[in-house]
C-alpha cells in the first residue's frame, strides 16, 4: 500500500514562494509512489500562531497520515527548540519526516537530530537578525524625525457629533468613515469634553 502523505507549505506574504516550492515537492511523492492525502497551506510566520500547522500536528496525532513532506526545514518553523520538538514528536508517534532541500532529514541516522538542531539554529539566528535590523532601521528612522506609523484620521467633530445625534453607534460610525471605533470613541471623547468647558 502507498504511504498516506501530508504536505506542508507555509509562507509570510509572497504566495508565488509556495508555488515555486509546489512541484518539487509533489515530484517527491510521485516518485515515492505516496498516496497525497491532505495539503495544508498557511500565510504566516513563523512565530505566530499557525492554525494550519496545529491542524496538520493534530492529524498527524490522530493516525492520519504516514509521512510529512515540507519544503525546508525553515518553511517548517524557525525556532530551534520548536522544529527539535515536532520533528521528533512526528518520529514517535510513527510519521516521517521528508523535506525536498534536506535530505538527511528522512534518513535515519544518528547524526539525524544534531542535523536538526544546527539547520534550525542557522534559521533562527538569521530571524534574530532581521529583527535587530528592522529595529536598528527605527531607531535610526526617529532620529532622522521620521513619522512612523499611520497617520492620524482627520475626522471633522461637527460631523461626528451629528450622526451620534442621529443615533448612530460608535461602531457604525467608524465604519462609514474608515476607521478603528477607538478612534471614533476618542474624538467623541474629547469633542464632548471641549462642549462641558466651552
Amino acid at each position: 500500500m502507498a504511504l498516506r502523505t501530508a504536505i506542508y507549505f507555509r509562507h509570510s506574504t509572497d504566495k508565488s514562494k509556495t508555488e515555486n516550492q509546489r512541484p518539487e515537492v509533489e515530484q517527491i511523492a510521485r516518485a515515492r509512489g505516496y498516496e497525497v492525502v491532505a495539503t495544508f497551506e498557511e500565510q504566516a510566520s513563523a512565530v505566530k500562531k499557525r492554525p494550519e500547522y496545529e491542524r496538520m500536528m493534530k492529524a498527524a496525532r490522530r493516525g492520519g497520515f504516514d509521512v510529512l513532506i515540507v519544503w525546508a526545514i525553515d518553511r517548517f518553523g524557525r525556532s530551534m527548540v520548536g522544529n527539535l520538538t515536532d520533528v521528533l514528536e512526528l518520529d514517535r508517534i510513527g510519521v516521517q519526516v521528508v523535506s525536498v532541500r534536506e535530505t538527511w532529514l528522512d534518513t535515519g541516522s544518528p547524526v539525524r537530530t544534531l542535523l536538526i538542531a544546527i539547520f534550525s539554529w542557522v534559521a533562527e539566528q538569521e530571524r534574530t537578525r532581521l529583527v535587530e535590523r528592522t529595529k536598528a532601521g527605527l531607531v535610526n528612522a526617529r532620529r532622522r524625525g521620521a513619522r512612523l506609523g499611520r497617520p492620524p484620521a482627520r475626522l471633522d467633530r461637527d460631523h461626528l457629533l451629528e450622526l451620534r445625534e442621529q443615533g448612530w453607534s460608535v461602531r457604525k460610525i467608524a465604519k462609514s468613515l474608515g476607521v478603528g471605533p477607538s478612534t471614533v470613541q476618542r474624538r467623541l471623547v474629547v469633542a464632548a469634553n471641549g462642549e462641558a468647558t466651552s
